[in-house]
């Protein structure tokens, strides 16, 4: 799928690419014979014909350096380097086949002068050697994946004692032990102390009841 979308953008980005330097570069050549015949410039007249160059240079940049697929390159290379190619074998011919007088903004749109100075010829063969890079023909490396983290099931249960062998031989007194818990020893080592009349201090106070009238009584 990558290799058509690259097909379609070289179809497309070649014959913008043609209108948008021949606006370019007759724009600024215009101007400059301007100020030439003037002597004297105004810049800001070159803002037009500069954008229409960096337009066409961004697109270009972009088919020729991405690495989606080397068709595009191709395509849209071919397309600019056959007009010129064609002046060798039947120029007057290739020439004709050029429309001219066309405008575009009320600017005049001559297509035969960037295949006539070249300018068609050195960008297709800047775009035809994009080609040959190696690294345009194979796909974009993708994410690696992740490994899930070993779940404590799947953790080997190491066995140090071979079964059978029970008790183990190689325990030490140590480990047969008896198991003696870490609480503190509870016996009193003193008599606790009693109150007169033979009552313990931890007997509960006495309970009080009462009356209707609103009086106590103990028991």
């Amino acid at each position: 799928m990558r290799h058509l979308w690259s097909f379609l953008a070289g179809l497309v980005v070649a014959p913008i690419t043609w209108v948008l330097v021949t606006l370019g570069q007759d724009g600024s050549g215009r101007i400059v014979h301007r100020w030439v015949d003037l002597g004297t410039y105004s810049t800001p007249n070159l803002i037009e014909p500069a954008v229409y160059l960096g337009v066409a240079g961004i697109l270009l940049g972009l088919l020729g350096t991405l690495r989606f697929s080397p068709l595009g390159p191709l395509v849209a290379g071919l397309l600019l380097v056959v007009p010129y190619l064609g002046l060798f074998v039947a120029p007057f011919t290739i020439r004709d086949q050029i429309p001219e007088g066309w405008k575009v903004l009320g600017s005049p749109l001559p297509l035969r002068q960037p295949v006539e100075n070249g300018t068609l010829f050195l960008i297709g063969v800047l775009l035809l050697m994009a080609v040959f890079s190696r690294q345009r023909w194979r796909r974009w490396p993708g994410k690696p994946a992740v490994a899930a983290p070993p779940s404590p099931t799947d953790a080997p249960i190491e066995n140090p004692r071979p079964l059978g062998d029970w008790p183990p031989s190689d325990l030490t007194d140590t480990d047969t032990a008896p198991l003696t818990l870490g609480y503190p020893d509870l016996t009193p080592t003193e008599p606790l102390p009693r109150r007169v009349g033979g009552e313990s201090p931890w007997s509960a106070p006495p309970r009080t009841a009462s009356r209707v009238d609103g009086s106590t009584e103990s028991h």
